[in-house]
Protein backbone atom coordinates (compact mmCIF):
# COMPACT_ATOMS: atom_id res chain seq x y z
CA UNK A 1 0.00 0.00 0.00
CA UNK A 2 2.85 2.38 0.80
CA UNK A 3 4.39 1.79 -2.64
CA UNK A 4 1.07 2.44 -4.39
CA UNK A 5 0.58 5.75 -2.59
CA UNK A 6 4.22 6.72 -3.33
CA UNK A 7 3.68 5.84 -6.99
CA UNK A 8 0.52 7.93 -7.15
CA UNK A 9 2.37 10.82 -5.54
CA UNK A 10 5.15 10.44 -8.12
CA UNK A 11 2.57 10.78 -10.94
CA UNK A 12 0.65 13.62 -9.27
CA UNK A 13 -0.05 16.19 -12.01
CA UNK A 14 1.23 13.78 -14.67
CA UNK A 15 -1.54 11.20 -14.60
CA UNK A 16 -1.52 11.04 -18.41
CA UNK A 17 1.81 9.22 -18.17
CA UNK A 18 0.39 6.39 -16.02
CA UNK A 19 -0.58 4.18 -19.02
CA UNK A 20 2.98 4.47 -20.35
CA UNK A 21 4.40 3.50 -16.98
CA UNK A 22 1.94 0.62 -16.64
CA UNK A 23 2.89 -0.78 -20.05
CA UNK A 24 6.60 -0.46 -19.30
CA UNK A 25 6.27 -2.06 -15.88
CA UNK A 26 4.20 -4.98 -17.23
CA UNK A 27 6.75 -5.75 -19.94
CA UNK A 28 9.64 -5.39 -17.50
CA UNK A 29 8.17 -7.86 -15.00
CA UNK A 30 7.42 -10.31 -17.81
CA UNK A 31 11.10 -10.31 -18.83
CA UNK A 32 13.07 -9.74 -15.64
CA UNK A 33 12.39 -11.80 -12.51
CA UNK A 34 13.28 -10.76 -8.99
CA UNK A 35 13.11 -7.00 -9.43
CA UNK A 36 13.21 -4.66 -6.46
CA UNK A 37 11.46 -1.30 -6.91
CA UNK A 38 12.15 1.93 -5.08
CA UNK A 39 9.82 4.89 -5.58
CA UNK A 40 11.41 8.22 -4.88
CA UNK A 41 10.39 11.81 -5.44
CA UNK A 42 12.12 12.09 -8.85
CA UNK A 43 12.23 8.53 -10.16
CA UNK A 44 11.04 4.95 -9.86
CA UNK A 45 14.12 2.74 -9.80
CA UNK A 46 14.50 -0.95 -10.65
CA UNK A 47 17.20 -3.06 -9.02
CA UNK A 48 18.69 -6.51 -9.27
CA UNK A 49 22.03 -6.45 -7.49
CA UNK A 50 22.42 -2.83 -8.60
CA UNK A 51 20.05 -0.35 -10.22
CA UNK A 52 19.57 -1.20 -13.87
CA UNK A 53 16.76 1.10 -14.98
CA UNK A 54 14.52 3.90 -13.83
CA UNK A 55 11.50 5.86 -14.95
CA UNK A 56 11.48 9.63 -14.52
CA UNK A 57 10.28 12.82 -16.13
CA UNK A 58 13.75 13.88 -17.20
CA UNK A 59 13.17 16.27 -20.13
CA UNK A 60 15.51 14.38 -22.47
CA UNK A 61 14.35 16.46 -25.45
CA UNK A 62 13.69 20.13 -26.08
CA UNK A 63 10.14 21.10 -25.16
CA UNK A 64 8.83 21.39 -28.75
CA UNK A 65 9.95 17.78 -29.39
CA UNK A 66 8.38 16.36 -26.20
CA UNK A 67 4.85 14.95 -26.19
CA UNK A 68 2.50 16.21 -23.51
CA UNK A 69 2.49 12.85 -21.73
CA UNK A 70 5.78 11.00 -21.53
CA UNK A 71 8.15 9.07 -19.33
CA UNK A 72 11.90 8.86 -19.64
CA UNK A 73 13.36 5.40 -19.28
CA UNK A 74 16.99 5.31 -18.20
CA UNK A 75 19.18 2.20 -18.26
CA UNK A 76 22.84 1.34 -17.88
CA UNK A 77 25.01 -0.88 -20.07
CA UNK A 78 28.73 -1.58 -20.38
CA UNK A 79 28.81 -0.13 -23.91
CA UNK A 80 27.06 2.70 -25.71
CA UNK A 81 23.93 1.84 -27.69
CA UNK A 82 24.05 3.42 -31.13
CA UNK A 83 20.42 4.19 -31.97
CA UNK A 84 18.44 7.25 -33.00
CA UNK A 85 15.99 6.30 -30.24
CA UNK A 86 18.52 7.17 -27.54
CA UNK A 87 17.93 10.80 -26.58
CA UNK A 88 20.97 11.13 -24.30
CA UNK A 89 23.91 8.80 -23.67
CA UNK A 90 26.76 9.53 -21.31
CA UNK A 91 29.65 7.62 -19.79
CA UNK A 92 29.77 8.45 -16.06
CA UNK A 93 32.59 5.98 -15.47
CA UNK A 94 34.68 3.50 -17.49
CA UNK A 95 32.68 0.55 -18.82
CA UNK A 96 29.36 2.14 -17.85
CA UNK A 97 27.05 4.00 -20.23
CA UNK A 98 23.81 5.59 -19.10
CA UNK A 99 21.10 5.91 -21.77
CA UNK A 100 17.93 8.01 -21.61
CA UNK A 101 14.98 7.28 -23.90
CA UNK A 102 11.90 9.50 -23.89
CA UNK A 103 8.72 7.42 -24.36
CA UNK A 104 5.60 9.17 -25.63
CA UNK A 105 3.51 6.19 -26.75
CA UNK A 106 2.94 2.61 -25.69
CA UNK A 107 4.15 1.45 -29.13
CA UNK A 108 7.62 2.74 -28.25
CA UNK A 109 7.81 0.17 -25.44
CA UNK A 110 8.69 -2.45 -28.02
CA UNK A 111 10.96 -5.49 -28.28
CA UNK A 112 14.05 -3.38 -29.01
CA UNK A 113 13.51 -1.23 -25.93
CA UNK A 114 12.86 -4.23 -23.72
CA UNK A 115 15.94 -6.01 -25.08
CA UNK A 116 18.01 -3.06 -23.80
CA UNK A 117 16.28 -3.30 -20.42
CA UNK A 118 16.89 -7.04 -20.24
CA UNK A 119 20.58 -6.50 -21.06
CA UNK A 120 20.78 -3.76 -18.42
CA UNK A 121 19.25 -6.10 -15.82
CA UNK A 122 21.81 -8.79 -16.63
CA UNK A 123 24.61 -6.19 -16.45
CA UNK A 124 23.37 -4.98 -13.05
CA UNK A 125 23.14 -8.51 -11.69
CA UNK A 126 26.90 -9.07 -12.19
Amino acid sequence: MIMESAKLLFFNGREGALPLYGAFRARLFALVPDVEIKVRKTQISYYRRHMFACVSFLPARNKPARPQDYITVTFGLPTRVDSSRIDIACQPQPNRWTHHVLIGSIQEIDDEMMRWIQQAAAFAAR
